[in-house]
């Protein structure tokens, strides 16, 4: 007889399945540009659609036909600069030196942090020396969107090039508004960091996928076996209720496919649960995890899928039927 191979129900990649710490994901890893850059941004997730675009790919058999995509629609109002954080390594890792934190700070900040005495240090006095790595700490502004609530995000974006070249475009930026276009270009991938969508407690067939037993079991239908080595301990791996979604996820190399303004995008009645569009939004090929209204953080890719075009295909009609059903 043939072996029977048969793997384990839930995947350990992800553990433990708790929920995350925060709504905004962390990043722990940035890409390496040669050139001077802001590496991440973060939007608000509007909802999906359909897109027909000319099929671009290479060595696609179908290459030069319409096919259709389905895009997942994200709102990104400009982000603005509250500070510029300075690193410097230690035997642990890196830990902050110093931070310089912009005078036009938007009274919803105070909805967040407390807000930050003036002082007199002034960034131009820096030394290159004395610091190892500069990033910029920024936040959104969900007052611009119609997604009902004021309070803003705050989080770190990485920069990309040399130190002196971090240092001119973190001055150049302090205090003012970043706007999509200026970190990202249409075609390019990028890496999604998000928040899924929470789903409570739930038992072992919904949380690991476990088969349900005979309706003739002893006990129980949706039970696990908790201790298959015969012994009294019950190993971490066990199949057990427990957290299931609202966890940490990251996927890579999502295409980015269209920058563009509201008008073109926004459906007939608005997305549900979200309202209208009102400032740019860009398209990702596929689905992104989270609910509607959560934000979403996406970075340049670290390692860029080099099957992917370089180019976005060309946009032949993006679906604005109304998700209302009329």
């Amino acid at each position: 007889m043939s072996t029977t191979r048969r793997p384990r129900d839930a995947s350990l990649q992800y553990w433990p399945r708790k929920r995350a710490k925060s709504e905004v994901a962390r990043v722990r890893r940035w890409a390496k540009l040669k050139e001077a850059k802001i590496l991440g941004f973060a939007g608000y997730k509007a909802g999906m659609t359909h897109i027909i675009v000319d099929d671009n790919r290479p060595n696609s058999k179908i290459k030069g036909k319409q096919i259709s995509l389905p895009v997942t629609v994200i709102e990104c109002p400009p982000l603005k600069s509250a500070s510029v954080v300075l690193y410097k390594k230690t035997g642990y890792g890196l830990a902050v030196a110093s931070q310089f934190v912009s005078e036009k700070l938007d009274k919803e900040l105070a909805k967040r942090i407390s807000m930050p005495k003036k002082t007199n240090k002034k960034i131009d006095d820096l030394k290159l020396e004395d610091f190892d790595d500069i990033r910029l700490q920024v936040y959104t502004q969900p007052k611009l969107t119609n997604i009902g609530k004021k309070a803003p995000e705050i989080f770190e974006v990485a920069l990309s090039g040399s130190k002196e070249e971090k240092m001119k475009l973190a001055k150049e930026k302090l205090g003012k508004e970043i706007s999509v276009k200026e970190v990202f270009s249409e075609g390019q991938q990028v890496d999604i960091h998000s928040i899924t969508k929470g789903k409570g407690l739930q038992g072992p067939v919904k949380r690991h996928g476990v088969a349900l037993k005979s309706h003739k079991a002893e006990k129980s239908r949706r039970a696990a076996v908790l201790n298959a080595e015969g012994d009294a301990k019950v190993r971490f791996y066990a199949h057990q209720s427990g957290q299931m979604g609202y966890h940490r996820r990251t996927e890579y190399n999502k295409w980015l496919l269209k920058i563009g303004e509201p008008k073109e995008v926004n459906p007939r009645g608005d997305f549900i649960r979200y309202g209208s569009l009102k400032n740019q939004v860009i398209l990702l090929k596929g689905s992104v995890g989270g609910p509607k209204k959560r934000m979403i953080r996406f970075n340049h890719a670290i390692r860029s899928n080099y099957k992917v075009p370089k180019d976005a295909p060309k946009i032949r009609h993006i679906s604005l039927k109304s998700n209302q059903g009329s």
